[in-house]
C-alpha cells in the first residue's frame, strides 16, 4: 500500500477515537454546548475523510455518521437496536 494510504487511514482512525470520547462525555454531558458543537464538525470531517479514503482505497467501517441536536440526544430511547 502507498504512504497515502497509511496517513489517511491513521488520520481517520484518530478521529474515530475523539468522537467515540466525545460521545461518552455527551452522555454525561448532554448540555455542553460547545462539545456537541465539536462533536458534529468533527463527524462532518470524518465523513468527508472517508469518502476519500473509500473512493481511493475501498469501503470502511465508520463511526460518527449522525450528529445531534441540542441538547444531545443520543440519550434518548429508544435507541436504533431497539426499534
Amino acid at each position: 500500500m502507498p504512504p497515502e494510504y497509511y496517513r489517511q487511514l491513521e488520520e481517520i482512525q484518530a478521529n474515530d477515537f475523539v468522537l467515540v470520547d466525545l460521545n461518552l462525555y455527551l452522555d454525561t454531558h448532554p448540555n455542553d454546548l460547545e462539545a456537541i458543537q465539536q462533536f458534529n464538525n468533527l463527524s462532518k470531517e470524518t465523513m468527508q475523510l472517508k469518502m476519500d479514503f473509500e473512493k481511493k482505497f475501498g469501503p470502511l467501517m465508520h463511526f460518527g455518521k449522525s450528529f445531534s441536536d441540542y441538547p444531545w440526544n443520543w440519550k434518548d430511547t429508544p435507541w436504533p437496536w431497539q426499534v
